[in-house]
Parts: C-alpha cells; structure tokens; sequence
C-alpha cells in the first residue's frame, strides 16, 4: 500500500442531495479525494459547481448523505474539531451591530490558542478602526474581518470560500501573503475557493476542480501540470499513429487547424521529442476540463485515499477522450 503524508481532509464516496421524492438531485456525488497536511489546496469551479457545499460539508456545517468525510483523522462534524477547524463563509456572517473590538473580544474568550495580533495585522491592512461597527464597514473590509477572526484562531484547517473576491489587487496580495506566511509557520493546512486563477497559480500546491458536484481533477498542482500537454494537431497524430513511446489521451476537442493546441493528458513522463511539448497553465488546464464536461476526471496518486484503490487500476479516475 502507498505510504501517504498526514492527511487533512478526506473524502470517500461523498455525495449530498436536495430535494423530496422524485425530485431529489445530487448536489455533490461520489467525490473522493484527499488532501496532505501542511496543503495550501485551492477548489476551482463554475458557479453552482459545489465549492461552498463542500467546504461547508468539511467545516462539519452540512452532513453528507451518503460516503465518508474525515477532517483531521475525525468526522468532519466532531465536535473536537470546533478549536481546530475555522471556516469563513462567502457571506460573511458577523454580527453587524458589534465592534470590531468586541468580535476580537469574543473570539479570544472562545478560543484557546487565540493570536489577536494575527487579527489586527489584518484590520490594518483594511484600515478597519477597532471601534467600527461590522454593519458599517465595505464588503472588503467585512472580509477582513471575517479573514482576521478566523487567522486569529490559528486554526489547524482554515477554510475560505471566495475570501478575497472583493479586495483590491494590492491589499488580496497582502492577505494572502499573510496566510500562507501562517501555513509556513504553522505546518496548517489551507483550501480556498476562488475564481481568481492567477492568484491561486501564485498560491497553491494542490488543486481541486469540481464541476457539476463531482471531482474532476485532484492533486499536487506540479504533478496535475507535469501529466499533461497542450499538442499541436502533428504532434497529436504522431502520438495516436503509435510514433511515440507513450499514450495520450485527449483533453479538449481535437481540432483540425494544424496549429490548435490540444489538452491532453500522457500515461507516463515523456523522455522523447514530444516530452519538449509545451506544458499548460493552470488556467488551460481548468478551462480545458471544463469545457469538455464528457471526459472523466482524474486522481493524481497522491491524492488518492487509503484503501480507495488505484484509480489507475480500477479505471475510474482515468482521463479518455
């Protein structure tokens, strides 16, 4: 069996429905996938996708329907896991008639390991007055101040759904400067939604992209990266007409035009000409798997949980065209 690192989060088999009789339908299904200790793990997707169920599904808010979902070696909805795990919600919910200086007050009574100048590092960047009341404050700064009371936590697990949409460029730089500098000192773990993929390639090792509720790639980010290729329509046929020593399996539509570049994901690390093919972006990689909803997703070994299986072996995860 493949020795894995620690896990932070792992789901088997995760599915979530809505809905009464007939009209049930799968708002997250079979999703399997885990993620290391010590990840800074970003979850891309269209909207309605299920990124913010699936974080809630992780901070133990909603319970699945159906699978397994462990945070930290616990069920997600373990009450032992209310110091360790901090989830900041896309709406942000604060009190909007209490202080800044009162919410920090709260969370230092409820939280043993409470770092107040984690927080106020953030309410500076915002310029957020401690006296201000959370109901008068800019989107931006409502999120620094959600941002601040959970980072004031230091949470083994923090979860951000969208933390950063509304900040300006400078101040979303800072802010996540601030967060992975606590993953970096902590050995915490870190997953954040967002559809910002320029910020997120900056950011990240691990990638989860999930799209009508199911997993579609998971995996260190390098590693996703590494197993595909974007190939022009010469290099594709020279593949496909068994030229070279390794399979690929196409991504996008294969275009006619000689000069479109194909997504495709190889069986093996190329050592050939055809391993001098250009390796895609993240964004080339999200959008390619996006807009071919029919081609399988696809587990990178590492994070495929224990006792799951190889995905490879079982032909489930395979990418095909």
């Amino acid at each position: 069996m493949t020795t894995h690192a620690p896990t932070a989060v792992q789901a088997e088999g995760v599915g979530l429905r809505a809905g009464r009789g007939g009209r049930r339908r799968d708002l997250l299904a079979d999703c399997t996938f885990r993620v290391p200790r010590g990840a800074v793990c970003g979850i891309v997707g269209p909207n309605g996708a299920g990124k913010s169920l699936l974080l809630s599904a992780a901070a133990g808010l909603v319970r699945p329907d159906s699978g397994r979902l462990t945070v930290l070696g616990q069920p997600a909805d373990a009450d032992a896991l209310l110091p360790e795990v901090a989830f900041v919600d896309q709406h942000r919910p604060l009190y909007p008639r209490m202080r800044a200086a009162e919410l920090l007050a709260t969370g230092r009574d409820l939280n043993p390991r409470w770092d107040r100048e984690r927080a106020e590092e953030l309410l500076e960047l915002g310029r957020i007055p401690l006296r201000s009341k959370a109901g008068s404050l800019s989107g931006g700064q409502r999120s620094l101040l959600a941002l601040a009371l959970a980072r004031a936590k230091r949470p083994r697990l923090l979860l951000l759904d969208e933390p950063l949409s509304d900040l300006d460029p400078l101040v979303r730089r800072a802010a996540l400067g601030l967060l992975l500098g606590d993953v970096a000192e902590d050995g915490g773990t870190l997953l954040l939604s967002s559809h910002v993929l320029g910020d997120l390639e900056e950011a990240i090792d691990h990638l989860l992209l999930i799209d009508g509720g199911r997993i579609r790639l998971a995996g260190e980010l390098s590693e996703l990266l590494a197993a595909h290729r974007l190939l022009d329509r010469l290099g594709l046929l020279e593949c496909q007409a068994g030229l070279a020593p390794w399979r690929v399996h196409p991504v996008d539509p294969v275009d006619v035009e000689p000069r479109h570049l194909t997504l495709v994901r190889v069986d093996q690390q190329p050592h050939t000409r055809a391993a001098d093919a250009e390796l895609p972006s993240l964004e080339e990689l999200v959008v390619s798997y996006l807009r071919s909803p029919a081609v399988a997703g696809w587990l990178a070994p590492g994070m495929r949980p224990d006792g799951y299986g190889d995905a490879d072996r079982t032909g489930a995860g395979t990418v095909a065209a």
